[in-house]
């Protein structure tokens, strides 16, 4: 079956209805549901019983990238700054050097056992280098895995973080294989441009767009995520346009705009999250598509082979080398190790190799397919009880909540106190986002006269108001007075 613009729409309605039906019960059977996804995009394929021909890997290439923006650009938003920083260096190793050293040993072992070339050897171990951000993103939050010792905010950093140093090498070994004249030593500086250009792009799109969500006056509030997408498509091509590191960039603005005070915030983060898990389902089912499995059955032996050393061998050496310098448990150290999903963003990137028409361009595509599939596989229905073994894992009676549901925890329940706003209070006629509360005080009403507002960030706030507010203790309280100047209590 070929695809028209008049079957695309019911086709791709009917695989995203399939794909959260059988998603929603996918776990009762321990299996992740991103391989689900993905076998239903295989299914429906050429190959399968659906028959739908589609053999378009820049199409493909397309779709992953934008998929890739909303899901990392999602992760960021859920990336609670407080619980990263302690843990700040670790991810920075384990998402830099981590992924080079990851590279070069799986490289150098595929070298070995095959008739690649020493650049198509590296450029395979590039392409698998990193752990995929929606697999790890979609399993520990599937599974909400309670972690001990900060050990959550490691893995979701790494995850999140790392694909840009995988896109890198992955360009710069294709580069080196397309022409073998140049050395080794000519991807120095595109890696240096592409990662200050990419952190100093992302920390200043992520200032901009504070300052233009928050000052943007649009009157409705389902404008506000169509606003953020914008910036972070914005945040990306520019950054790519100068040669920065794209996907760097909206990952550091996205974690910036996430613990920031914003309008709308809570709305903005329920979009996100809902539009993750859409393009995470789109992004397997058109790799499914992609995919022709009679193409990778004669790769079987050496995709498990290469899957086998990249699980065992070179993940950990390169977790152990990586953390060597800080003090953490082994225990803590092998659960990282296993931890290391490769997922969609290995795919993606061996749509590079096609486009660009190298030799060996197919088989590198079809055993980084079934890399991908057996880590999810193998790695990804075992990391409850290996957290178990290895005693990494919280009893379920102190499980915390899901890290993007802090937007509720940012709710404090210890006691409410109502503030009445005086005509010569600070607060008069501010918005309630500029005001700047402490994150230990909610406003969860406010009484104007004899009718009740709901407040969002951007009600201005009126004289003789009434401020409902939900607190954590009694320096909340003294926070709130001292910012509302004049304001005392009813």
């Amino acid at each position: 079956m070929n695809l028209t613009i008049e079957n695309i729409l019911l086709i791709g309605s009917i695989l995203l209805f399939i794909s959260i039906i059988v998603g929603k019960t996918s776990y009762k059977f321990g299996v992740p549901t991103l391989i689900l996804f993905l076998a239903i995009g295989m299914l429906a394929g050429s190959d399968g019983i659906g028959g739908i021909h589609f053999n378009d890997p820049k199409l493909a290439q397309f779709i992953g990238i934008v998929s890739l923006n909303f899901i990392l650009f999602s992760g960021g938003l859920d990336t609670n700054w407080s619980a990263v920083k302690p843990i700040l260096k670790e991810g920075i190793m384990l998402s830099t050097l981590g992924v080079l050293l990851t590279a070069l040993t799986l490289g150098t072992f595929v070298y070995y056992i095959t008739d690649f070339t020493i650049y198509e050897s590296m450029l395979l171990g590039s392409i698998v280098s990193s752990t995929d951000a929606a697999a790890v993103f979609s399993i520990l939050r599937s599974k909400n895995l309670a972690l001990k010792s900060n050990l959550r905010p490691t893995l979701e950093l790494e995850s999140g973080s790392n694909d840009p140093m995988a896109y890198v090498l992955t360009l710069a070994f294709l580069t080196l294989v397309i022409n073998q004249d140049l050395s080794i030593l000519s991807i120095i500086p595109l890696f240096l441009k592409q990662m200050i250009l990419g952190g100093i792009g992302g920390f200043a799109f992520g200032k901009l767009s504070e300052i233009i969500i928050n000052k943007i006056k649009l009157g409705f509030e389902g404008l506000y995520p169509v606003l953020v997408i914008a910036l972070m498509f914005i945040t990306f091509s520019a950054t790519d346009t100068v040669g920065g590191n794209g996907f760097l960039a909206i990952y550091i603005c996205a974690v910036y705009l996430g613990n920031q005070d914003l309008i709308h915030k809570s709305t903005i983060l329920k979009m996100f999250d809902g539009m993750a898990w859409l393009m995470q389902i789109v992004l397997f089912l058109t790799l499914g598509l992609l995919v022709f499995p009679s193409q990778i059955t004669p790769y079987l032996g050496i995709g498990l082979l290469i899957s086998i050393f990249l699980i065992i061998v070179a993940r950990p050496v390169s977790v152990f080398l990586s953390l060597m310098f800080f003090k953490m448990k082994i225990g803590r150290r092998f659960y990282i190790s296993w931890v290391g999903l490769r997922g969609a963003v290995p795919i993606v990137f061996a749509t590079y190799p096609l486009l660009a028409g190298i030799d060996k361009a197919n088989i590198i595509f079809s055993i980084v397919f079934f890399i991908s599939v057996s880590s999810v596989l193998i790695q990804g229905t075992t990391l409850s009880n290996f957290a178990k073994w290895l005693n990494v894992a919280l009893p379920d009676k102190v499980k915390a909540i899901a890290e993007n549901d802090r937007y509720i925890l940012n709710l404090p329940k210890s006691a409410m106190e109502e503030v009445t706003i005086l005509p010569n209070s600070f607060a008069v006629d501010k918005r309630i986002i500029d005001l700047h509360f402490p994150r230990t005080a909610f406003i969860v009403m406010i009484k104007r006269g004899s009718t009740f507002v709901r407040p969002g960030g951007s009600t201005i706030i009126e004289a003789n108001d009434i401020l409902v507010l939900l607190l954590d203790n009694e320096e909340s309280l003294k926070e709130v007075n001292v910012i509302l100047d004049q304001a005392v209590l009813v």
